[in-house]
């Protein structure tokens, strides 16, 4: 690993003239692991995407050296050469980074057509061979799938497919496990790790890999070395080990540090039960094709049998792969999904009518996973936030309102000057941070939070459990914590509940089922929770 493959001399890159990368340098060397970390808006990412040239508006000054090639010189023919076939990238989120209206395999085929002229029957079976080496069950039949018919780890698989299709020399991978299980997170970085010993088993200088990400636990099991960005510029690097166990600069040691830590408060034996489920089931149809179209004869069970009791004050997880049942029961939970069977009671009163939940929608409350998508982008702050007012207090007038916004906003820590602003104006984290204003505005018993800190870095992740964890404290709140990320389980739960294929294998005090799990498939989760 002593061959520079691209190297990043003096690199500065500005948007409308305010820059956003200083003076930066980095080497990643022939067949090697490095990863590129920092907070949102370190420009990691920015740094990246300008090896291919992939910000448009950007004004990029310094040397891109790939191969001694200047890529900052290099005509705008000559690096959609390079895209594809020597440098290839894995992006975050690939259900938007894959065309919805091709087949995974036909999005192959086209990037071997480009670059290797490969046509008909040679290209389908190259594809096909692509994803059975990255891992994607009965390629023979997934080559035809569109991307919505495949899950999150199927699709990050057919990404990585297609980036590998022409062999390249440099693979970007951008956030690649972000919104995967855990168990799928594991495969996919087996997988990578695989990919490259075959890849420099071949021979040549072998495959580099650039990994961007803010999960520390995947950087340290993955990469050789370390690249550390602070506002724009590199301020620390080295290998993974060294910077690990003895980080230099303060911003590297408040990273490690940003790790979720257990902050559980007690809850009293004599807590009353605000939420349980009684052998609650839902069922979804099963899709068959015949000759005269689909049609649905047989059911499956999404969530069979869930027992679950949720105390006052107390945090409960549910843990479990992507198509265990997890986020059916907190829909189910929330009563935004019928269920078939079972019974859902709320502070010991059986849920039977829809007026019920009418009823019921004041205290039970939800903070979902995606605060950009959840949050209109047409309404201010102020609107967002007392939306739910308007409905559960009609009697208050506009004054009362404002008031209790701006309450709101105390609440979770955002200023005052925010009411009249935008959602798309604010970060990742304080996007997140309006969402739980707009679920605690009504005064909720119970709050169901669905992934709520997935798509943060390390460090906003773990000022957005702090506030959970106050706020809880603060009002008496009870949570329904739906996650694939044991530590946040970890760090905010007091029981567990673990589902696979729709039952509750496991359930117990959280740390008890994590370090002592008696059931194979937990035992699996926490093993591939590295």
């Amino acid at each position: 690993m002593s061959t520079p493959l691209v190297e990043l001399q003096g690199v500065s890159i500005a948007f409308a003239g305010q820059p956003v990368v200083h003076d930066l340098d980095l080497t990643v060397n022939a067949g090697e692991r490095v990863a590129l970390v920092g907070e949102s808006g370190s420009g990691k990412t920015v740094t990246a995407l300008s090896i291919l040239r992939l910000v448009p508006r950007a004004r990029i000054t310094g040397r891109i050296l790939f191969q001694d090639r200047d890529l900052t010189r290099a005509s705008e023919a000559e690096i959609r050469d390079l895209r594809g076939s020597d440098v290839a990238m894995i992006f975050q989120e690939p259900m938007t980074a894959l065309n919805p209206l091709y087949s995974v395999g036909n999005q192959i085929i086209e990037t071997l057509a480009l670059h290797e002229g490969l046509q008909g029957r040679a290209a389908r079976e190259r594809a096909i061979e692509l994803l059975a080496r990255t891992g994607v069950r009965q390629p023979e039949r997934r080559v035809d799938s569109y991307p919505h018919q495949m899950s999150g780890g199927q699709r990050q698989r057919a990404m990585i497919a297609m980036a590998l299709a022409c062999r390249p020399k440099l693979l970007i991978a951008d956030e690649p496990t972000t919104a995967l299980d855990v168990s799928t997170r594991a495969r996919i970085v087996r997988t990578l790790l695989e990919l490259q010993e075959e890849e420099n088993r071949r021979g040549g200088d072998g495959l580099a890999i650039l990994l961007i990400s803010h999960d520390l636990n995947l950087v340290r099991h993955f990469a050789q070395r370390v690249v550390v960005m602070e506002q724009g510029r590199v301020v620390e690097s080295g290998a993974t080990e060294q910077v690990f166990c003895s980080p230099q600069h303060p911003y590297t040691s408040m990273l490690l540090a940003s790790q979720p830590k257990r902050q559980v408060t007690a809850v009293a034996d004599d807590a009353p039960v605000v939420l349980e489920t009684r052998q609650l089931r839902v069922e979804y149809p099963k899709a068959r094709s015949g000759w005269r179209g689909w049609f649905s004869k047989d059911r499956f069970a999404a969530v069979a049998s869930a027992d679950l009791q949720l105390r006052e004050g107390e945090t409960i997880g549910i843990v479990g792969e992507s198509g265990s049942g997890k986020s059916t029961l907190s829909q189910a939970i929330l009563g935004l999904q019928p269920t078939c069977a079972g019974e859902i009671v709320f502070d010991q009163r059986k849920v039977e009518r829809s007026a019920d939940w009418r009823v019921l929608r004041k205290h039970l409350q939800a903070v979902f996973q995606d605060p950009f998508a959840s949050l209109s982008p047409k309404y201010s702050v102020q609107r967002l936030i007392g939306e739910g007012l308007g409905l559960h207090f009609p009697e208050l007038d506009e004054s009362q309102r404002r008031d209790r916004v701006l309450a709101a906003l105390d609440d979770v820590g955002l200023p005052l000057r925010s009411l009249r602003a935008l959602s798309h104006e604010f970060s990742g984290g304080q996007r997140q941070r309006i969402s739980i204003a707009r679920a605690l505005i009504v005064s909720p018993r119970v709050v169901v939070l669905d992934e709520p800190t997935s798509s943060l870095d390390v460090s906003i992740q773990n000022q957005i459990l702090r506030l959970l964890s106050e706020l809880q404290r603060k009002y008496r709140l009870s949570y329904v914590l739906v996650s694939h990320d044991l530590a946040v389980i970890r760090a905010m739960a007091h029981r567990i509940y673990v589902m696979k294929d729709g039952h509750i294998v496991e359930s117990g005090e959280t740390e008890t089922v994590i370090t002592q799990p008696t059931h194979a498939y937990t035992r699996e989760l926490v093993e591939a929770s590295f």
